[in-house]
Parts: structure tokens; C-alpha cells; sequence
């Protein structure tokens, strides 16, 4: 879809910001782990001048970055136990998205990470080639993680965003009168998308309580510091820009 939206064969897509990784590496930068305290704040970085900068990046490639939408908090299921504290993730053979950065946090926090192809997963699980998984509670439930995986620990360990893409070669071919219309479509839907995530997670978590999972609350403070080495390792990646801005909107009240 990337590659079809830079050379204009297709015309939009709402894409995880993560996906762009391959299209330019300092989009990797919104998978740190624990960077956001809350959505909220989440929100106002990438409504701000994270966000602006992220998306002029995205132009240099062709593609117009017009909202950001989300994909929310990511946590873990397993079938070991309630995970509460990161000795609780040692030797466990998690499944992780094929990147590097998320590969290299949870070996941090203790685990044995691996990736998978996401279709492949639930097989993994049930046939215990695979201990655990990490992703956001709208894929946990909707995939039925629940029939294979007893225990949800909600570490909240990376907030994914959303993109709402165009590509360029589209964009330039609308009057600036509809690009404003569209703009303001774009920006209400991402206002009602998120509302929509924050219901959802609520209603999913009781779904998943109601299928038998055993959830538990997650002090997340020793799992960030344990994390906290994988900032310093991509610092020359993301670059000293894009790292400012996230810690900036990071330790805003």
C-alpha cells in the first residue's frame, strides 16, 4: 500500500505510522517503548509539532500525512501466569512484530522475543511453539487470542498511531477548496476514531473477562526502566530532532 500511494497508484490508505518504517527508518520513532504516559498525551504530540515533523518527512516521500488516528496501547497475553513485574517475562517465548527496536525492548525486559507472521500466530499459540503475544486488545479479542492464551497483563508498553495517508500525486490533483473539506473530515474522524478506541478498550476488556481471561493492572514504571536503554540505542536513528520532540511532549504535565 506504501509503495502504491508514493508512485500513485493508489490513492489513501490508514496505515499503523509503524508500517512507514521502510519508506524512511525515523518513523520507527513512534514505536519507543513507554514513551506516552497516557493517550492523551500521546494526542497533543502528534497534533503538535511531533506530529508536523513526522509528516514532513512523509512528504519528502511522496505521501501526505493528513491525521493521526490510532491503534492504541499494546499488552500481553500468555499461558505462564500473570505477568507484574519484568522477572515475570523471563525465558518467556513471546511473539513480537517484526521489528528490531521491539525485538531488542523485550530482550531487555527478560523475554525470548521472536516474530512471526501474524497468520501464523494463533496455530503458534495453541500448539505452545509460542508462550506469548503483544497487541492491542481490539486484535487480542477479535482473533480469539482468548481460546489459547489464559492470562492478560495490561503493560501498556508502546502506543501505535495511525496514519491517515494520501498520496502526493492524489493530493495535488484536488482543488485546495476540497483539500480544506477533507482536512476537516479528516480531523473529525480522528477525534470520533479515538473516542471510539477508548469505548471499545473498555468493552473488549470485558469480553476478554468474560471468556475466561484473568486480567491484571501492570505498574509499568519498572518495565519503562528496564525498556530505557533501547531510547539511547536509536537516538542516531530517529535523530536528535524527532527524540526532542518526543520528550518534550513526554514530560509535559
Amino acid at each position: 500500500m506504501v509503495e502504491g500511494m508514493q508512485i500513485g497508484s493508489q490513492g489513501a490508505a490508514v496505515i499503523g505510522t509503524g508500517s512507514l518504517q521502510p519508506v524512511d527508518a525515523r518513523f520507527g520513532v513512534v514505536e519507543l517503548p513507554y514513551a506516552w504516559n497516557s493517550a492523551a498525551q500521546a494526542y497533543r504530540a502528534y497534533d503538535g509539532e511531533l506530529g508536523a515533523a513526522l509528516a514532513k518527512i512523509a512528504e519528502g516521500k511522496n505521501l501526505v500525512l493528513l491525521s493521526w488516528w490510532e491503534n492504541g496501547y499494546r499488552h500481553i497475553t500468555n499461558n505462564r501466569g500473570p505477568i507484574k513485574t519484568p522477572a515475570d517475562l523471563k525465558g518467556l517465548k513471546t511473539r513480537v512484530t517484526p521489528d528490531k527496536m521491539r525485538l531488542d525492548a523485550f530482550t531487555l525486559l527478560g523475554a525470548a522475543p521472536a516474530p512471526l507472521a501474524f497468520g501464523e500466530l494463533y496455530s503458534a499459540l495453541q500448539q505452545r511453539v509460542f508462550d506469548a503475544q503483544e497487541n492491542p486488545l481490539s486484535i487480542i479479542y477479535t482473533s480469539s487470542f482468548f481460546e489459547v492464551q489464559k492470562y492478560l497483563s495490561l503493560t501498556g508498553h508502546v502506543w501505535s498511531p495511525a496514519s491517515l495517508v494520501v498520496s502526493k500525486s492524489t493530493w495535488n490533483r484536488i482543488s485546495p477548496e476540497d483539500c480544506k473539506v477533507l482536512k476537516a473530515a479528516a480531523d473529525h474522524w480522528r477525534d470520533e476514531q479515538r473516542r471510539m478506541i477508548a469505548e471499545s478498550d473498555k468493552q473488549y476488556l470485558a469480553q476478554l473477562s468474560d471468556k475466561g481471561m484473568q486480567i491484571n493492572a501492570v505498574d509499568k514504571a519498572p518495565f519503562a526502566a528496564a525498556a530505557a536503554p533501547v531510547w539511547k540505542s536509536y537516538e542516531a536513528t530517529f535523530g536528535p530532532e524527532l527524540m526532542s520532540l518526543v520528550k518534550k511532549y513526554r514530560e509535559a504535565p
